[in-house]
């Protein structure tokens, strides 16, 4: 007896999912990322709302009475430098001044110890404002940038080259620092001690 010939069907073979076939999990994935991309694109477009207080770069909010939003550092730097706060921030922008610290700085100076405690007992003085923030215990740095681009009523007060550049990215917000024993104030026109 001899071996019978198999004869391979024609047109049948084994079934093979195409590299296209939307259960290959790749390019499902593929097909969701781009499905997402023409939603956000089909999205409006949110634009800030433009700060009606500024006329360019000036901001018209701010006038006397300034209020003065004042960093941990600043604070560190004045006691240094044997500098009266109010007394140098009136000389420096030749107006009624207040200084504000929110309770984040309050917290930052309480956690720095005995090692601060007259910065901490300057900080209570009834001439200082104090400024409830919403934020649960952040970075005092952040606290102040943010209450800076909320409100844009204040000039920020500090020592910190960090702060001070993202606070220059902010429109019609000065910034104040100490430089030479003497207060300066940054993107003011009317201020005396403005470098020149």
């Amino acid at each position: 007896m001899g071996k019978t010939k198999k004869t391979r069907k024609f047109a049948v073979t084994k079934k093979i999912i195409s590299t296209k076939d939307t259960r290959v999990k790749s390019v499902a994935d593929k097909a969701k990322a781009k499905a997402e991309k023409e939603a956000e694109k089909a999205k409006p477009k949110q634009v800030e709302q433009a700060i009606s207080s500024l006329f360019f770069q000036y901001n018209t909010q701010l006038g006397p009475p300034y209020h003065i939003l004042i960093d941990t550092n600043f604070i560190n730097f004045s006691i240094r430098n044997k500098m009266d706060m109010v007394r140098s921030m009136m000389d420096c922008l030749l107006a009624k001044c207040i200084p504000c610290i929110t309770d984040c700085v309050m917290g930052e100076l309480e956690k720095l110890g005995h090692k601060y405690h007259i910065a901490l007992q300057l900080a209570k003085d009834p001439r200082f404002e104090r400024i409830p923030c919403d934020c649960k215990g952040c970075y005092a740095d952040d606290c102040i940038f943010q209450m800076a681009k909320q409100w844009r009523c204040f000039i920020v007060a500090t020592c910190d080259k960090e702060l001070r550049s993202r606070i220059r990215k902010l429109p019609g917000v000065p910034s104040m620092y100490i430089t030479n024993h003497k207060y300066t104030v940054e993107r003011m026109p009317e201020a005396f001690g403005a470098p020149r």
